[in-house]
């Protein structure tokens, strides 16, 4: 490792910040702990610009650790919906409480007890400690193992511990020495792999900008930008399908809540069939009611739909696409003359105009929200 760049890089780095670093981002410059974490969550597998929107909105509805803590936590999936990685926002709840029932609603200064905290790893825990209380703490997310990889030329996954720790240990022995610097460092760090040390265009591959460690980046002065960090091929993502019931009566739909474990975990959906791998090429077979809610609802619920509801039609299949995996749904309505008292766990039925308090995937909630309200005749069959 050289000695000289382990000297000079935070300073350069800072430098480099003063001028072409990013700005007037919501979070930047909030050395409250709680607002730090919850950007910090909230930006781990979200694209910056989505959070633009939806970071202030989240602060709006839960000010404090203490409001989200208190928060029924189906309030909180309703106001994550749409951003993905559910378990994101059952940890944030989580952690939450943690905060304020072991804490008394502050969050811990130190790197190893914050680690503690439901989801919050390392990385988060020094981005909070560097941010908030301007500890000498490193952080390791994609864009810094990006930037470290090709700085010193580094082999070999990512996902390789050996690698891992060689990484941390860099990101180590590169921070600044004096600790006020921390916060101005670290969102440097954020932003340069961002925006400069790209996966796909980095600078020091255009003519427009110069980088400012052009002459000590290893895999710069090789010529071999692109081969840093090490990619190694990924199998394909295994297809599924399944069908999905929207079961209507009037202007209300029938939710089903999910295991907090599942793909979508604690968020309301249509009751839904298993998932079994999808075949290539093959035509999905044709279904009829009865056979369509013995494989979603409760035995003891199915004779009473198929009293009083009826098969209207089905809809296009939605695919969505998961980070390893896609989904092939079928959606199918079926209309209830009657509000069926279900027998099933988490059943619920909801009024179309009162969707947005429920936490819903996004396919779904695009699928809801296109449904048009129900003719006066049904109302008053």
């Amino acid at each position: 490792m050289s000695k000289a760049l382990t000297n000079t890089f935070a300073k350069n780095l800072i430098a480099w910040h003063g001028v072409s670093g990013r700005s007037g981002l919501p979070w930047q410059d909030n050395r409250d702990p709680y607002a730090v974490w919850v950007s910090e969550i909230m930006l781990q597998q979200t694209q910056v610009a989505t959070v633009l929107e939806r970071y202030p909105r989240f602060m709006k509805r839960f000010p404090t650790v203490r409001k989200l803590a208190l928060a029924d936590i189906d309030e909180v999936l309703a106001e994550w919906a749409g951003l993905g990685y559910y378990t994101r926002a059952r940890n944030l709840h989580a952690c939450a409480q943690q905060v304020v029932d072991q804490f008394s609603g502050q969050f811990p200064q130190e790197t190893q007890l914050l680690e503690k905290l439901k989801g919050i790893g390392r990385s988060t825990a020094g981005a909070i400690a560097a941010f908030a209380f301007h500890q000498r703490a490193p952080i390791l997310d994609a864009n810094v193992k990006r930037i470290l990889a090709r700085l010193y030329a580094i082999e070999g996954s990512l996902q390789n511990k050996v690698v891992n720790d060689h990484l941390w240990a860099i990101a180590e022995n590169l921070l600044p020495k004096n600790s006020q610097d921390m916060p101005v460092y670290t969102q440097a760090l954020m932003d340069f792999g961002a925006t400069w040390c790209t996966s796909r265009k980095p600078v020091c591959l255009t003519s427009e900008k110069k980088c400012p460690f052009a002459k000590e980046c290893q895999a710069n002065l090789s010529g071999q930008v692109m081969l840093f960090p090490q990619k190694f091929a990924k199998t394909k993502s295994p297809e599924f399908e399944n069908e999905l019931l929207l079961i209507r009566h009037g202007n209300s739909v029938l939710l089903q809540k999910r295991p907090s474990k599942a793909i979508w975990g604690g968020l309301w959906s249509l009751p839904e069939s298993p998932w079994k791998p999808k075949i290539v090429g093959a035509s999905r077979e044709q279904i009829n009611l009865r056979d369509l809610c013995n494989a979603i609802l409760p035995a003891e619920d199915v004779s009473e739909i198929l009293k009083v509801g009826s098969l209207v039609k089905s809809f296009d299949e939605i695919k969505h696409v998961f980070t390893h995996r896609r989904l092939w749904m079928r959606v199918w309505e079926v209309r209830s003359s009657k509000v069926i008292e279900f027998l099933g766990p988490d059943l619920r039925w909801v009024p179309l105009k009162k969707l947005g308090l429920y936490g819903l995937p996004q396919p779904i909630k695009v699928l809801l929200q296109g449904l048009s309200p129900a003719h006066d005749a049904d109302l008053k069959s």
